[in-house]
């Protein structure tokens, strides 16, 4: 007999198929799926990756800009049940693995000041596990942001010289301490995992899981699915004790298994850390490392700022397909997947990265320089076909700004910074409703009337997503008086949706889906809008590295790398991300009545009710205590 839990979630797994299964049909459609995922489990073809050489020289100038600025498994006995729906990971997220040469440091102080380097990636939820003595993890994570999370009591109880950090980003469905990672198994051999990505795969994953491995899923985020695909292939060595190759051996067979983005940090207990990044190199990891007095530490990260903040040197990009082992005892590299075609995410560099970051060789803070010169001759050119003059260059902080300069400045026009900030104010794009993005944008920001009065405003911005923040800010302008409002976007009209670990919700709720030029700035309110072309966006970024032939532009084409991503696919994304899930206030509604409807974002709220939890109603973390928030 189910217990409560059990049928719980039986019964809700049942209620979400598409297809209805009998007791009779079962076995034939177990055998027939589990054929169908053996046979989708290809591997991939492509070029090799020759990494730059400068990536290390321009880690060392990077430093000098740091210091000027600063998934269920009820199978067995039971009626077949079909996969759950598409899940969605924890989307660009921040990751961090730290090991201590000196076993009797602890690693979390400096776990959680990495961390907070990274807060930029994510600001929804962060956790840190360390691995003391015997193989002890020690486990504190929750919602908020790392200052916050980690105080001078919290990190006292993570003990231990060796441990893994994350930041998340804000999801459907994952305001739950339980969705917080790192996640957690203790077989085989006691694993931690962090994962910055998102998978495409997950609907036959997870009946992998069910049918094969069985093994429990216990929440919404297919990071855990890697986790437990990573163990799975562990246990089938059947090993007491596991060494390199193993590991190697295991990292190789889930790179086989999963399609999708996925930069991934992991610790054995007692054995040490873990990073592997996907055959693609879509999101990004490296590792850099620090001498002591009798011998070095290691850091992962997934941006070279971390490595600035703590003292680190000798900054190295994880190669696509690799998979890096180390221990106190030294470094193991291999590269455990087919070759592919090496394709870095561009919009890295365009929004999410830190301007003194360093990935794959290429300088966040040069190339976004280089899209400034680049869309200063777009901009010229359009303002003299419609014969408008622009009195002044205001940037929208803050990414914008180092490209809104360099525009300035190859006009020969005066740069100003028009918008003061409030800095404690979350990044709007992440924020995870539209209402919510709506009410921060005039938190977040205020208009000087003495730089916009009777002027014609050029603003520069690095995108324009769903164009709610871009819709506040130009009326911000005007209500404070300006003549005209230019915009300019350091990246091309976004149309598509993001697989690879960005969170655009719905084609529909992106500004430019089915819009001409004209109708974009007609939509947000501009009087002219102005897009970098994306031959200029990626010359920008390449020629800091000619060696990588290729960026994912997905959101900007809709081609992706990977293949495998069908109307199918994309039509579950976009219900999954839309922010009627995502909201998870009730919306009032004589306030819906009074707000009328919206297309593509505008003019339309949705009074729907989101649930927050895993998958079986936990409300709390699976296997380790959690040390957050307890005396």
């Amino acid at each position: 007999m189910l217990g409560p839990r059990c049928a719980e979630n039986l019964e809700n797994r049942q209620s979400d198929s598409d297809s209805e299964f009998t007791e009779d049909n079962a076995a034939t459609d177990i055998e027939s799926r589990l054929d169908l995922i053996n046979k989708l489990h290809v591997a991939r073809a492509g070029a090799r990756y020759s990494p730059s050489e400068s990536s290390s020289q321009l880690f060392r100038c990077s430093k000098l800009f740091y210091h000027d600025i600063t998934v269920s498994g009820l199978l067995p006995s039971y009626p077949f049940v079909p996969p759950p729906r598409l899940r969605i990971s924890d989307l660009v997220c921040g990751i961090l693995g730290l090991l201590l040469h000196d076993a009797s440091v602890d690693a979390a102080p400096e776990i959680s000041e990495g961390l907070a380097m990274l807060q930029h990636r994510g600001q929804d939820a962060c956790g840190i596990v360390t691995c003391g003595t015997k193989g002890r993890f020690f486990q504190c994570k929750a919602n908020g942001m790392v200052r916050d999370v980690f105080d001078e009591k919290a990190i006292a109880k993570l003990i231990g010289g060796m441990g893994v950090g994350h930041v998340r980003y804000p999801t459907a469905g994952s305001s739950n301490h339980a969705e917080a990672q790192p996640f957690y198994v203790n077989s085989p051999y006691g694993i931690v995992f962090a994962h910055n990505g998102n998978l495409i795969d997950t609907p036959s994953l997870l009946q992998f899981m069910d049918a094969t491995a069985h093994r429990h899923i216990n929440t919404s985020s297919d990071s855990e699915l890697l986790l437990n695909l990573f163990a799975n292939n562990l246990q089938q060595t059947g090993k007491f004790r596991i060494n390199e190759d193993d590991i190697f051996a295991a990292i190789g067979g889930l790179m086989k298994q999963c399609t999708g983005a996925y930069a991934c940090v992991a610790m054995l207990a007692g054995f040490g850390i873990i990073a592997f990044r996907d055959p693609n190199g879509i999101r990004p990891v490296g590792m850099a490392s620090r001498r002591v007095n009798s011998g070095r530490d290691y850091l992962f990260a997934s941006e070279s700022i971390v490595a600035d903040a703590l003292g680190f040197s000798e900054w190295e990009d994880v190669k696509p397909g690799e998979a890096v082992i180390i221990t106190r005892s030294g470094v193991s590299r291999k590269r455990v997947a087919e070759h592919a075609v090496f394709a870095p995410d561009i919009f890295e560099y365009v929004y999410f990265a830190r301007p003194d970051s360093v990935l794959d060789g290429i300088s966040v803070y040069r190339s976004r320089m280089a899209m400034g010169d680049a869309l200063a001759v777009e901009v010229d050119k359009v303002l003299k076909e419609c014969g408008i003059t622009v009195d002044v260059v205001i940037p929208v902080p803050d990414t914008s700004r180092v490209a809104a300069l360099n525009l300035a400045q190859k006009l020969n026009l005066p740069y100003r910074e028009g918008f003061i900030k409030n800095r404690y104010v979350g990044r709007t794009f992440i924020m995870p409703g539209q209402q919510m993005r709506r009410r921060n944008v005039r938190r977040k920001l205020n208009a000087m009337a003495l730089e916009f009065s009777g002027k014609n405003v050029l603003l520069v911005d690095d995108s324009i997503v769903r164009g709610t923040t871009s819709e506040e800010i130009i009326q911000m302008a005007k209500d404070v008086g300006a003549k005209k409002v230019i915009v300019a976007s350091c990246a091309p009209p976004i149309r598509h949706s993001n697989v690879y670990g960005i969170d655009m919700p719905s084609r529909t709720e992106l500004v430019a889906y089915g819009r001409s030029t004209e109708e974009i700035a007609e939509a947000i309110g501009a009087d002219l809008v102005v897009f970098q072309t994306l031959p200029d966006l990626i010359a920008s970024v390449r020629q800091f590295n000619p060696s990588i032939s290729t960026f994912d532009c997905s959101v900007f084409t809709g081609e992706y790398v990977t293949g495998g991503v069908t109307a199918e696919y994309l039509n579950q994304l976009e219900s999954l991300r839309a922010d009627n899930v995502k909201n998870k206030v009730t919306v009032n509604s004589r306030e819906n009545k009074s707000e009328g409807s919206r297309v593509n974002g505008f003019h339309r709220r949705e009074n729907v009710v989101a649930s927050g939890g895993p998958v079986n109603g936990a409300d709390d973390t699976v296997g380790l205590h959690n040390t957050w928030n307890v005396s």
